[in-house]
């Protein structure tokens, strides 16, 4: 998909979206004072819950986001409409909520995706991702910002885990013991 975006707006808007696992509303509330190069973390204010959140962002991601930065000169919203946008609508900067779900699938349209994919989808994949990559489920509810456990559990059916072999806490325990 991001290979498909003939706009870098939309290329990184997508990199976010699934690199961060954000919501459309979190993506669109994006300020440049909620990125932090440094620490390599952005900032969700305020997200579902009315609740903070840091999430890590990629090496990757900064990259495209200096670029970005550079060339679209974003005053506020890190996605905003240009200086003097359409009349109606948002009356703020904010890139609208349809623009995102446009953007999302003229990208899938153009990776030749047959699948329906959306901006959730984006967020789903992110969490089924890092689970079957090894990151444990709490980890996972505390980036995705979800209130409960079972909210998050729903991944758990979802992704595509390694059967590791099954052992017993006594096998380690006694390994770990034999070698003192």
């Amino acid at each position: 998909m991001l290979s498909g975006c003939k706009l870098l707006k939309h290329k990184i808007l997508i990199g976010i979206l699934y690199g961060c696992g954000l919501r459309c509303m979190e993506v669109r509330n994006l300020r440049l004072c909620d990125l932090d190069f440094d620490r390599k973390q952005l900032k969700v204010v305020q997200g579902k819950g009315k609740k903070d959140r840091y999430l890590p962002l990629s090496e990757h991601l900064i990259r495209g986001l200096k670029k970005y930065i550079e060339a679209e000169k974003p005053e506020d919203y890190l996605f905003g409409e240009p200086r003097g946008g359409r009349a109606g609508g948002d009356f703020d900067s904010r890139y609208s909520q349809r623009g995102v779900q446009w953007a999302v699938k003229q990208a899938s349209k153009t990776a030749n995706i047959l699948k329906e994919v959306s901006v959730h989808t984006l967020r789903h994949s992110f969490a089924t991702h890092l689970l079957e990559d090894g990151m444990d489920i709490l980890s996972i509810k505390n980036l995705l910002g979800h209130e409960s456990i079972d909210t998050t559990l729903v991944y758990l059916q979802i992704a595509q885990l390694s059967t590791q072999k099954l052992f017993s806490p006594l096998d380690t325990l006694f390994s770990e013991f034999g070698k003192k």
